[in-house]
């Protein structure tokens, strides 16, 4: 463990460092509270959510057929059950 004041290598056993005698079992200074976890999740969910409305209007605007995709029906009988192929 490395000293926060110092710099001195230290083993992570140890409560104070060799060099300068800091406390190394101090808590970090900044603790998330659960607003900072709700205004941080609604950044991400806010953010996804007018990503996904972007993208898929811009995917809306491209030339067809690049916008729609049609597959021949030959192509994937299973997705007709009940027709029988021609054979």
């Amino acid at each position: 463990m490395k000293c926060t004041n110092c710099g001195q290598e230290n083993r992570p056993t140890l409560k104070f460092c060799k060099k300068c005698n800091t406390d190394l079992t101090l808590p970090p200074a900044w603790f998330p509270d659960w607003k900072w976890h709700l205004k941080t999740l609604s950044w991400i969910y806010l953010t996804l959510i007018a990503g996904f409305f972007t993208v898929s209007y811009l995917l809306h605007k491209l030339p067809p057929p690049y916008d729609q995709r049609q597959i021949p029906p030959e192509m994937t009988p299973w997705l007709n059950p009940h027709k029988v192929p021609a054979k």
